[in-house]
């Protein structure tokens, strides 16, 4: 069928707030390549949104996946557990930042995970309110949507939030806000509406996704975690879109040096298989009863195949070392388009998890109609960008990590090629 055939056959069985950005329908893929199912080519930017780290179709990932499918499929790991589960969680376990026994379990989705992060941290305090930042994204789920710091198209017309879930500015220089206005919002919320020995958890990205790409400043990340022993509070670290090596080290808290009480991940654990985890320390995961954590498909034994498989080829192909200097050549490329370009008011990322912000001329009004310009001029150019930020006007930057370099520099001039025909427009 062709493209707009199956566009029309979609208005016809799909609800209409799942969202598409695009109506390129995929027939394959490999690594940062996929092929529409009228067999046009184009350039994956999106890596379905920061899923595919090591690439669509990974040979190591689909053998793991194949052997895995060949023993067993399903079994549910709380009716009859399998070895693969306890290693994968004994991985992460050595693997999330911070010195101290950890326990892991594993869920289905970045939502899930984030669920469970909060349904542990309040088991652990007894406490029940939990505090989010502007701008961050943690899921679609009622909690999820509740912590999430934007409205639309997240929150609008699905009624009341989940209670006991309060909102403070996350620090972007570019918009003016520092880590002290966001400390100082915590304090007036202390101050105002929330006794902190009500606070069971504080939960940010260490960089936020849909929010625009805002990296946490150490001073920041150093500030929650002091205020959090200070209170008794539950720090997490929601790594569901840095996670994998995407930020450069294999979790962006490596880059503060401080480790999170509870971590949460999903996107790039599996190579495209839905996994998610939540991993953190011993006293607190611990805190649940038997029974209250878990699901049926949670850790099916596909997904866990995948992602030991995932981390070997992280680890055999160093894949950090490869997205900071992927990101570096993106980073260096789009600023030098930013010198003659006065809308692109800020380019910023670690690792290979780049973005690009564009403003009015003037440098401070959001310019989300050249952001999708863009994005258009890029489709018909056959690269798939996406979009993100508090007034949509980010484009954000989410390769594969094993893209070929061909590739890697074409996309780079289709990328300038279309900031130009954009802007002409």
């Amino acid at each position: 069928m062709l493209n707009t055939e199956l566009a029309e056959l979609r208005q016809l069985t799909i609800a209409r707030g799942v969202g598409m950005q695009t109506q390129v329908y995929a027939a394959r893929a490999r690594n940062a390549e996929v092929w529409d199912v009228e067999g046009t080519r184009y350039i994956d930017f999106a890596a379905g949104i920061a899923v595919v780290n090591t690439g669509h179709c990974h040979p190591r990932v689909i053998e793991a996946v194949r052997t895995q499918a060949e023993a067993f499929t399903h079994t549910c790991h709380q009716v009859l557990p399998y070895e693969n589960y306890l290693r994968l969680a004994e991985r992460l376990n050595a693997a999330v930042p911070g010195d101290f026994d950890k326990r892991t379990v594993f869920v289905t989705t970045g939502a899930e995970a984030v669920e469970n992060a909060v349904k542990i941290a309040r088991a652990h305090t007894g406490r029940n309110a939990v505090i989010a930042f502007g701008g961050g994204f943690h899921g679609r789920t009622f909690m999820g949507m509740s912590l999430t710091g934007k409205v639309q198209p997240y929150k609008a017309g699905f009624g009341a939030m989940m209670p006991d879930v309060f909102h403070v500015p996350f620090p972007v220089a570019l918009h003016g806000a520092t880590t002290e206005d966001a400390m100082a919002g915590i304090e007036k919320l202390f101050k105002a509406d929330l006794d902190p020995a009500r606070v069971a958890a504080i939960i940010f990205e260490p960089v936020q996704g849909e929010g625009g790409f805002n990296p946490a400043p150490t001073d920041f990340v150093r500030a929650i975690r002091t205020l959090c022993d200070r209170h008794g509070i539950v720090m997490i670290a929601d790594e569901v879109q840095t996670g994998f090596a995407r930020t450069g080290t294999l979790f962006a808290m490596e880059q503060h040096g401080i480790a999170a009480d509870i971590t949460t991940m999903a996107k790039g654990l599996a190579g495209g298989l839905p996994l998610a985890a939540v991993t953190g320390r011993a006293e607190i995961m611990d805190a649940a009863n038997p029974g209250g954590l878990g699901g049926t498909y949670g850790g099916n034994p596909l997904g866990i195949a995948a992602a030991h498989a995932v981390l070997d080829v992280i680890e055999e192909e160093d894949l950090c070392a490869r997205a900071n200097r992927l990101g570096s050549r993106l980073r260096q490329r789009l600023e030098a388009i930013r010198a003659t370009t006065p809308e692109l008011a800020e380019v910023r990322g670690p690792g290979f998890m780049v973005a690009a912000e564009f403003t009015a001329a003037d440098g401070r009004v959001p310019n989300p109609d050249l952001v999708n310009r863009i994005r258009t001029e890029a489709l018909e150019r056959r690269l798939i960008l996406l979009t993100c930020g508090t007034y949509g006007n980010v484009i954000r930057f989410l390769a594969p990590l094993t893209i070929d370099e061909a590739h890697f520099t074409e996309a780079l001039d289709i990328i300038e090629a279309s900031i130009a025909a954009a802007r002409a427009a």
